[in-house]
């Protein structure tokens, strides 16, 4: 995400390092490349030029301290006016309503209908909703049956009515089914729509009187970087919609729509998609999103994941095993799962300050943990149980059951013990006290 306009960034950060002081001609130098770093990045051309303008005149406005240098002093310039250029605030979604009406519009192919399940489940699982979700699209049946398959995945009732070929009809049908039901959120799915399709933007418009959502989500492919934007504007003119999704954010974006989309159409970003799973939906943070462009990672974001697949009563148990060294291999196949919910892995190290950098030639493969897995999974109840049990021949026979090579076997349960070791320790004060006593000092 971002990794081609960070990596621009950071080198017109360069110009300013070593510098003295800021002077109006290498802050100009520097914003002509930042400038040329945002263009590439697909970033609307009014956008780029107003957005280095204002950070040019308060960088030589600005008075240096002596312990900051000039390229500190333009990070956090940059950071506070990207920020402000995405939003500057988080814009959350208004639930105040019984039922609370999210109609969700957007282009074909912009993942709309997997947004809508992603949204249930937020809703669901975050918010501690009673979703309904409404397959309002009668135009093409796939989109329906999938709607089905997520809301089933999910665990949210999906109401759906193959006879009508009516969406009004259909999003009234839903929101008294969901009134009936105690749903206290509904989610109607419309069809995707070209902007240039003059009858089917006065079909959603009609939807809109109808029903009178509290929420319009404009749900577009981030991908399409300026396009999206050009046809962002065309709907907000059409929907007035209250807020945006930007689908596939996971994948190669240049980041022009996210940089330029609240400038350009004056509504705010309220989610990101990440990825296909579920749960690869993020409320939109402005100033999260800013420091993670400039490759300062975004901690916070990271800990609200591992939080969201924490377990209070099961971390206790866990804490427990580990200072009885009793923590085995069924514990680290668990801990393996709840990484794996939090996203794929190149997106979680980018979190990381600093990790994104390194990691921008690295390819990271979701299925990172598939040896590892193959290989506990191949182990028999008991070895699983008593990591201590898998001598020699077990080993063997592991790595012929998980199509791995024993090398590999050795290894991870070499990893595991050294793991299980650092564990103990940290879980025993007096261990870590004598353990620090006994470090080198410098």
């Amino acid at each position: 995400m971002f990794e081609n306009l960070s990596d621009k960034l950071d080198r017109a950060f360069k110009v300013l390092k070593g510098q003295g002081s800021i002077t109006e001609i290498n802050v100009a130098e520097t914003m002509k490349e930042i400038r040329k770093a945002l263009l590439d990045a697909d970033v609307n051309y009014k956008t780029a030029k107003s957005f280095t303008d204002d950070v040019k005149q308060k960088a030589i406005g600005a008075n240096v301290l002596t312990a900051v240098s000039p390229g500190q002093l333009l990070t956090k310039l940059m950071n506070d006016e990207l920020a402000a250029l995405m939003g500057g605030t988080t814009a959350e979604l208004t639930l105040n309503t019984n039922p609370t009406i999210i109609l969700i519009a957007g282009l074909n192919g912009a993942g709309k209908t997997t947004f809508t399940g992603k949204l249930a489940n937020y809703l669901k699982t975050q918010k501690n909703k009673k979703p309904l979700l409404v397959a309002d699209d009668i135009y093409r049946p796939a989109a329906i049956d999938q709607l089905m398959v997520l809301g089933e995945q999910v665990g949210v009732p999906v109401y759906v009515n193959r006879e009508s070929k009516d969406p009004i009809a259909i999003a009234k049908e839903g929101i008294a089914y969901a009134k009936q039901n105690g749903n206290n959120v509904v989610i109607i799915d419309t069809a995707g729509r070209l902007a240039i399709d003059e009858a089917m933007m006065v079909e959603i418009e009609q939807v809109k009187a109808a029903v009178e959502p509290h929420e319009i989500l404009f749900v577009v492919d981030s991908m399409t970087g300026q396009d999206a934007v050009n046809t962002a504007k065309v709907f907000n003119d059409r929907l007035d919609f209250t807020g945006v999704v930007l689908t596939k954010l996971d994948g190669d974006t240049r980041g022009g729509a996210a940089l330029s989309i609240k400038s350009v159409v004056n509504k705010p970003i309220k989610f990101i998609g990440t990825g296909e799973k579920m749960e690869a939906i993020d409320v939109f943070h402005p100033d999260r999103m800013a420091s993670r462009i400039l490759g300062m990672g975004d901690v916070v974001s990271l800990v609200e994941r591992a939080q969201m697949q924490f377990d209070e009563k099961e971390a206790a148990e866990l804490q427990k095993k580990i200072r009885k060294n009793k923590f085995d291999f069924n514990d680290f196949y668990s801990q393996i799962q709840q990484i794996k919910k939090m996203g794929n892995m190149k997106d979680l190290m980018g979190m990381i300050p600093g990790v994104g950098k390194l990691m921008k030639d690295v390819e990271v493969q979701d299925d990172a943990f598939k040896n590892i897995e193959a290989i506990i999974q191949s182990m028999t109840p008991a070895e699983k149980e008593n990591p201590d049990s898998i001598n020699q021949s077990r080993r063997t026979r592991i790595a012929k059951g998980s199509g791995t090579d024993l090398a590999e076997v050795n290894r991870l349960i070499k990893q595991f013990e050294d793991m299980r070791k650092v564990m103990k320790q940290m879980s025993n004060p007096a261990a870590m006290a004598s353990m620090m006593k006994r470090m080198p000092r410098g």
